[in-house]
């Protein structure tokens, strides 16, 4: 056993350390908030496990005290690091993650309850207590103020403090790894058995921890690196630069292949890896127009690139085998090469690459695809910017010469100048195609995209393209054509919509075809050319849908998960086939290494949903799903119990009983009739909505989707169907029904009718 004080004081020393090996700090503020409460109770928060060992020996994180004997936390960082954080006032030295997450706690001597500072609960109150300062000054420090304001609790008060105080006399229950045999290696084990079902260890995390042990920076290096890129807009992790890395100095896959590889090897495999990656993100940039992170496909491709200039000396041995390579690049990723069983397909490309070079590369690309590696018009059939072949819409628009539909200037940033930030526009506007009835993943067809310039794309607007089309023609000849857009009048009306699609599929195809083919065959117009990167915003404000997800995302950030990845593809990692395309995906869990891989897939019937579960992915088909999940996850984190609706009566309600009386039946009947209108009249079926009416109430179920963070899902099915009469928004904005919500409540409705374009204020028919 130990006390808590020692503890930290072992922390604070540098005799307790972290290896290498364990990720950073993950927890959230609920987290933190449920350990003090369960600490301030008396319930158990389970032990400690440590490896005495001499830490000079073993890569750890933090500054050491001396040599000799040390101890190195395996079970129970969250726990400690979230302590020393609060009894401190800053984190450990050993400490990688958000200090936000144990900044700013206090406690209420009144209530006893834990809370992150709020300055419109706590400001000028007594009896909200900074616990850090409790912790750095003593009780003393608030005695005069309870005296002053409420000396008939200072018992009570000085009482709750002392007991929170004492908990540096809390004793941990430690278990120990002892023995100078013990290997890192059987340490790991140990740990990833503890932790199964906290943070997880990735097999690259392993890999580093024992090359950290003969080159303590190699992380740090790495990330540096990794800033690099990210500061010239590509992102990349850990896991695919020790990848890169690990092809470089084996010639092998897996990163057990880096057992047999010195500290001084891999360190100048990563060096050489780096100007690989480097070199080959210049030539996409320039030659294809790759040129950042939302466009830049087939990033396991890499290892290869990485693998045949590391065979060539470093570099291409000239345009034509540059080309080819690229051919090979674009295709490896347009086709899913590295989707499903990775390691296996890149050890077998490094072996094609070694036997037979680009040449062998593109033949066994070939054979894999069952001899044919042309591009179809069906291949651009998806939908959303997550889509394989969005990538390939765009490296069309840089090389072809598209233009600009309201300039007529090629889409090339030293032509456009200051207006070189470009925006995805939809040919035909979503609100006219939701308006005729067509499904969202046709109104986000690939075929219906096509990039202008911010200020082309905000005069377009919401106009029929049989309307503008005409017009940009007219202004600048040929610049339909340009960007692919079929040249009979027929199909620029809405009704003729999917036919249009089809038409520009066929252009977009052929397109792409003669491309690649110059690429493979070395006579590629665009060698060398040097295009420079631009600036792509794929945002819509004024899409219901779009707001829901990004609000969605910024309020699970606020509770401590971390950022998804966006409109991306999830393939089968066996067959390498799609299976969805997410509006946000979680990989390692909501947050790092805790959990299983999340999908919020909103387009459930385009997606084997049964295949996505089988592999154990934890998939949400909507947005109120997911956050009242999160939510009822926090709170349970936090312990305290999950509140479907709303408690007591919210700061600044009206209380005019009479008025409400009058009020209410009515209200009810008409949020009734809007679930009825709905389902008849928008062909939209609420039956979340109706549940939280049994449920809840009438005013209760109005106040929690008012207050929710993102607009309901019912709310964006009703905008997609330009519905937004039917949303409880326009309901209680009518002054009939104003009385019964705060102005904090009405504010909201207000500004989200306002943001998608529905006067506020109109009567509900």
């Amino acid at each position: 056993m130990a006390k808590l004080r020692m503890i930290i004081d072992q922390v604070e020393t540098g005799t307790m350390l972290l290896p290498e090996f364990q990720r950073g700090y993950v927890w959230n503020r609920d987290q933190v908030r449920g350990l003090m409460r369960s600490l301030y109770r008396g319930h158990p928060v389970g032990g400690l496990l440590l490896w005495e060992t001499a830490a000079e020996d073993v890569s750890v994180r933090g500054s050491m005290a001396g040599t000799g004997t040390h101890l190195l936390l395996l079970d129970g960082q969250q726990r400690i690091t979230s302590l020393y954080g609060i009894i401190q006032g800053e984190p450990p030295r050993f400490f990688e993650g958000n200090p936000d997450a144990f900044t700013g706690l206090y406690f209420n001597v009144a209530d006893e309850q834990f809370k992150f500072y709020a300055p419109s609960i706590m400001a000028d109150d007594h009896r909200w207590i900074d616990v850090t300062r409790l912790f750095q000054e003593d009780i003393s420090a608030f005695v005069n103020g309870f005296s002053e304001k409420e000396p008939e609790n200072l018992p009570t008060y000085v009482a709750r403090l002392t007991q929170l105080r004492n908990l540096l006399e809390r004793d941990f229950h430690e278990e120990k790894i002892t023995g100078k045999d013990v290997s890192t290696d059987e340490v790991v084990d140990i740990f990833n058995r503890v932790n199964s079902g906290g943070t997880k260890l990735t097999k690259g995390d392993l890999a580093l921890a024992k090359l950290c042990s003969d080159w303590p920076d190699a992380r740090t290096v790495m990330r540096e690196h990794l800033a690099k890129w990210e500061s010239a807009g590509f992102n990349f992790n850990l896991d695919w630069l020790l990848r890169n890395s690990t092809s470089v100095a084996t010639g092998r896959a897996e990163f057990s292949s880096l057992d047999a590889v010195s500290a001084a090897t891999f360190r100048q495999s990563l060096t050489s890896s780096t100007d690989y990656i480097g070199h080959f993100l210049d030539v996409v940039s320039s030659r294809l127009g790759l040129d950042h992170d939302r466009v830049l496909m087939g990033r396991m491709a890499f290892p290869v690139i990485s693998r045949l200039l590391a065979l060539n000396g470093g570099e291409f041995s000239n345009s034509e085998e540059q080309g080819k390579a690229l051919y090979w690049y674009v295709h490896s990723a347009l086709w899913g090469r590295f989707a499903g069983s990775t390691e296996t397909y890149l050890n077998h490309d490094f072996d094609t690459a070694q036997r037979n070079g680009v040449d062998g590369l593109i033949r066994s690309l070939e054979r894999w695809r069952g001899g044919n590696l042309d591009v179809q018009p069906h291949d651009f059939g998806g939908s959303t910017t997550g889509s394989r072949f969005y990538p390939l819409l765009y490296l069309l628009t840089r090389v072809n010469g598209a233009r600009d539909l309201g300039t007529g200037l090629e889409l090339k940033a030293e032509m456009l100048g200051r207006l070189s930030s470009l925006q995805v526009h939809h040919i035909f506007p979503k609100a006219l195609l939701y308006e005729a009835g067509y499904p969202r993943s046709l109104v986000n067809s690939i075929a219906n995209f096509c990039f202008l310039t911010q200020n082309s794309n905000l005069a377009v607007g919401k106009r029929n393209p049989a309307e503008y089309f005409p017009e940009a023609e007219s202004k600048h000849p040929g610049v339909l054509a340009s960007q692919w857009i079929p040249q009979d009048p027929e199909l620029w009306h809405v009704d003729r919509y999917e036919d249009f699609l089809e038409a520009r599929k066929e252009l977009l195809a052929g397109a792409a075809q003669g491309f690649l083919s110059q690429l493979r065959e070395g006579t590629s117009q665009h060698a060398g050319q040097g295009l420079q990167p631009l600036a792509v915003s794929t945002g819509d404000e004024t899409d219901a849908r779009d707001a829901q997800v990004r609000d969605m995302i910024e309020e699970m950030v606020r509770l401590g998960c971390v950022k998804p990845i966006t409109d991306t593809e999830i393939a089968d990692p066996e067959s390498g086939r799609a299976l969805a395309m997410a509006e946000a995906y979680w990989p390692e869990g909501l947050q790092p290494g805790q959990g299983e891989p999340v999908i919020l897939e909103l387009d459930a019937e385009a997606a084997d949903l049964p295949r996505l579960e089988e592999l154990g992915y934890e998939v949400f088909t909507s947005v109120d799903a997911l956050l009242g999940f999160v939510q009822r996850r926090s709170d349970s984190a936090a312990g305290v119990e999950s509140d479907d609706g709303v408690t007591g009566e919210p700061e600044g309600q009206p209380s005019n009983p009479a008025a409400e009386t009058e009020s209410v039946a009515e209200f009810g009947a008409q949020m009734l009739k809007l679930y009825e209108r709905s389902r008849t009249e928008a062909n939209y079926a609420a039956t979340y909505f109706r549940s939280m009416l049994s449920e809840l109430g009438p005013l209760e179920t109005a106040r929690k989707l008012l207050d929710s963070p993102a607009v309901s899902d019912g709310f964006a099915a009703l905008w997609e169907r330009g519905r937004l009469d039917l949303t409880v928004e326009a309901l209680v904005t009518q002054p009939r029904f104003e009385e019964l919500f705060t102005e904090q409540e009405l504010s909201a409705a207000r500004k989200r009718l306002d943001q998608f374009g529905y006067p506020v204020g109109r009567a509900v028919s």
